[in-house]
């Protein structure tokens, strides 16, 4: 165990069962077929190295996957219950293993898909992972003595070791757990420890390592010196997926993909469809034609201004339909968040229909969906995460849909797609805008969606933008908004009595939205913000500021 786990919970052993550990390697090592790839072998998409993570359900799971990317090496996270032969699709140098919630020596509890240990290829096991490499190689986990959370001292005790070159032999670690390996597999040994954990790196001297403590965290200064040792030194990677190779890769995928045919392409007003749209438009020129549908869910001003910035910075056909009226009449009424995200979504796919129609034969939508889109909504390749919300990019959609997909961005964090924008040229205030949710305002008024509170909300909204962007705070927050409760409270103004609206404002620091922290902002200038609102919005009487992190909440409130 090595996170704070829900004894509530339970979990199925996909391909194992109740197999003992015996029986298991055994089994083991009938798989056929399971090889590495040639190095030499063309990997999907033209990628050229790839890692495959397996994530037992860690909170931390994302973050490795962040950690393998900054070094500029492809990787994919696969639920624990993927079939090997899914997994090996993608043709992996190596594989990590996640952290998780669970005790291996649990009755059903989560295991490495049988045949990773007989690939021939590098293992990495990250603290559950490390102890899933014990059990079920023939060593035993335990309960430990006492629990290890926090930072610790990790002693390296051997020499020569690849996970650790040019580092020191003393570092601070960050440790979560409550297991212990007691007795290493066959064949194991263990090349560093903490005053906790004897056993705290382990390994069987050639490919499969287990390390008890989180490499992928910030508390682990030289974390990421570790993971990039193992994916150069371990995995033979060479750290070549950038984003110019990135686009060059999207645009063969595109090309083959599409052939002769037509796209249309959802732009939003963000960086995501902008990017998406770009590297559509360098695979196939007029082929593609972009649509922008304003839903009368954007902010102040900000139809007009997408609008002039895609025709003057995207160079290619850009349709505009003003949608108002038939997205207002499909949210009346409705109340629950999911709800409205199902009808925006399934009014835009009507509208893009409707366009098509006007087009001739069209035959795929673009759009920018991003690999936080995918992992939040859980749909069938992110099994691993409990569903947070439907993404309107992803969930949103209905399930008969005329057009097939195109999805260039689907496995790209944030900050990966604003690189990739700036290589194709796109302009820098296009690039950095902020994440902006493709339901609109509508998540951001509690309850129903009326004009009345699109316009209230419009105007509290241009407050909190226009102060932070004074305050020269716009490129230090990951997000700033204005949210309209459906609470109403008593107020004073003048010598009349209120009861008005209550505001909250949000403001949020993150790097991928996976996770986020509430942003420090100054007193004065929540003081401002608070006024202006108050004195400018016409039914507010009251504002609050959003204290809370994700988790537990998420960044926007429905």
């Amino acid at each position: 165990m090595n996170e704070p786990k829900d004894k509530s919970k339970s979990h199925r052993v996909a391909t194992s069962d109740d197999i003992e550990v015996s029986t298991y390697l055994e089994i083991a090592k009938e798989i056929q077929g399971v090889q590495a790839a040639p190095k030499t072998e063309e990997l999907p998409h033209g990628i050229k190295e790839a890692i495959a993570i397996i994530d037992f359900g860690s909170q931390y799971s994302r973050l490795i996957a962040r950690r393998v990317r900054e070094c500029n090496v492809y990787c994919e996270l696969f639920h624990w219950e993927t079939p090997l032969s899914k997994i090996m699709e993608l043709h992996p140098r190596g594989f990590i293993l996640s952290g998780g919630p669970a005790s291996v020596y649990e009755k059903n509890a989560p295991l490495t898909p049988v045949g990773i240990y007989e690939s021939h290829l590098p293992v990495l096991g990250i603290c559950y992972g490390m102890q899933a490499i014990a059990h079920q190689l023939g060593g035993t986990v335990a309960p430990g003595s006492r629990r290890e959370y926090g930072q610790a001292v990790l002693h390296v005790s051997e020499e020569n070791s690849p996970l650790f070159y040019g580092l020191d032999d003393s570092l601070t670690v960050w440790m979560s757990h409550g297991d212990n390996v007691l007795d290493m597999p066959p064949g194991f040994r263990s090349s560093a420890y903490t005053e906790n954990s004897p056993n705290a790196v382990i390994t069987d001297g050639a490919k499969i390592f287990g390390l008890q403590f989180h490499p992928e965290v910030v508390h682990t200064p030289q974390g990421i010196s570790i993971i990039k040792n193992y994916l150069n030194r371990v995995c033979g990677c060479h750290g070549a997926w950038t984003p110019g190779s990135f686009i060059h890769e999207s645009i063969e995928a595109i090309k083959k993909q599409v052939g002769d045919g037509k796209v249309i392409c959802a732009l939003s007003g963000g960086v995501d469809s902008a990017v998406a749209a770009k590297l559509v438009h360098a695979a196939i020129g007029d082929q593609l034609t972009c649509i922008f549908v304003n839903n009368g869910l954007l902010r102040r001003e900000e139809a007009e201004r997408a609008l002039n910035t895609f025709r003057k910075n995207l160079k290619m056909n850009v349709v505009y339909v003003d949608a108002t009226d038939s997205f207002l009449e499909g949210l009346r009424g409705v109340l629950d968040p999911e709800k409205k995200r199902r009808a925006i979504g399934q009014e835009f796919i009507r509208v893009f229909e409707n366009e098509a129609t006007k087009l001739g034969k069209v035959d795929f939508l673009a759009q920018g969906t991003l690999y936080p889109d995918v992992i939040e909504s859980a749909t069938p390749e992110s099994k691993a995460a409990n569903k947070i919300k439907t993404h309107h990019n992803v969930g949103g959609l209905p399930s008969k849909m005329a057009l097939s997909l195109i999805e260039p961005l689907r496995y790209l964090f944030k900050d990966e797609v604003r690189e990739v924008g700036l290589q194709l040229g796109l302009p820098e205030d296009m690039v950095w805008r902020q994440p902006f949710p493709g339901p609109g305002l509508a998540i951001r008024i509690i309850g129903e969606v009326t004009r009345e509170k699109l316009d209230i909300l419009r105007g509290a909204d241009w407050i909190v933008m226009n102060e932070i962007k004074k305050a020269k705070l716009y490129r230090q927050m990951w997000q700033t908004f204005a949210i309209l409760t459906d609470v109403h409270s008593v107020g004073v103004m003048g010598d009349f009595r209120t009861y008005g609206y209550l505001v909250a404002v949000r403001a949020v620091t993150s790097q991928d939205a996976m996770t986020a922290d509430w942003a420090r902002l100054p007193y004065n200038l929540l003081a401002t913000i608070s006024n202006r609102i108050v004195n400018e919005v016409p039914g507010v009487n009251r504002v609050v500021y959003d204290i809370t992190s994700k988790p537990p909440s998420t960044i926007e409130w429905e």
